[in-house]
C-alpha cells in the first residue's frame, strides 16, 4: 500500500463518523491498492476466469457504499476486510458459475507455497478453500482472520499484529499453525 499512510487513516476516520462522502473521496486514493489485491486474487485463478479487477474492485465498491455502519481502526483493518470481501464475491461468483455448470468443476486457484496440497493432489478450488477457512473460523477465529490478511491482502507479520492487537511472534505461530492445519484439510478434499 504506498499512501500516505495519515491521509488514507483520515478518511476512514471520516467515514467511521458517518461522512458517507468521505468513501468516494477514498476511491480514488486507493483504487491502484484495490486493484493489486484484486490481481493478487484473480491471479490464483485458473486460466479463462472471466471476472476481471476492476469488476472486482467494482464490486467490492458497491457492497463497501451500502454499508451504514462502519468501524476502522487504521488503513491495515480496512485492506483485510476489503480483501475479505473480495474473497467472499470470487466465492459468490464461483458458485454462480458452479451452478450454471450444473455442477461442474468450480473455479480453482493455486496457494502459495506455504499451504500448498501436495503437487500429486488437485489444488483445492476456491469453494474447497472457503470451507475450510469457514471451519477453521469455527475453531481458530483469530487463525482464520490471519490467514485472510497474510493471505488474501499480503498484510506483513507487523501490520497483522497492529490488526489483532497481538505480538508480531504471536501472529507468525498462529500464522504456521493455520496453515499446517489447512494444509492438512485441503489435502483431504
Amino acid at each position: 500500500m504506498r499512501l500516505e499512510k495519515s491521509e488514507v487513516t483520515g478518511l476512514l476516520d471520516r467515514w467511521n463518523d458517518g461522512d458517507s462522502e468521505a468513501l468516494t473521496e477514498l476511491m480514488p486514493l486507493i483504487i491502484d491498492d484495490l486493484r493489486q489485491i484484486a490481481r493478487k486474487h484473480l491471479s490464483q485463478e485458473l486460466p479463462g476466469h472471466t471476472l476481471q479487477p476492476t469488476a472486482l474492485v467494482n464490486e467490492v465498491y458497491l457492497r463497501l457504499k451500502g454499508r451504514r455502519r462502519v468501524s476502522w481502526q487504521n488503513r491495515a483493518q480496512f485492506f483485510a476486510f476489503v480483501a475479505g470481501m473480495m474473497r467472499h464475491v470470487l466465492v459468490d461468483y464461483a458458485r454462480s458459475r458452479k451452478t450454471s455448470k450444473r455442477g461442474a468443476g468450480g473455479v480453482r486457484i493455486s496457494l502459495d507455497e506455504s499451504i500448498r496440497v501436495p503437487s500429486r493432489e488437485k489444488d483445492p478450488d476456491i469453494l474447497a478453500l472457503d470451507d475450510a477457512l469457514r471451519d477453521l473460523a469455527e475453531l481458530d477465529p483469530r487463525q482464520s482472520r490471519i490467514v485472510e490478511m497474510r493471505y488474501f491482502t499480503g498484510l506483513s507479520i507487523e501490520e497483522v499484529a497492529q490488526v489483532e492487537q497481538i505480538s508480531p511472534t504471536t501472529v507468525k505461530r498462529e500464522w504456521r499453525t493455520a496453515k499446517l492445519w489447512l494444509y492438512r484439510e485441503l489435502s483431504h478434499k
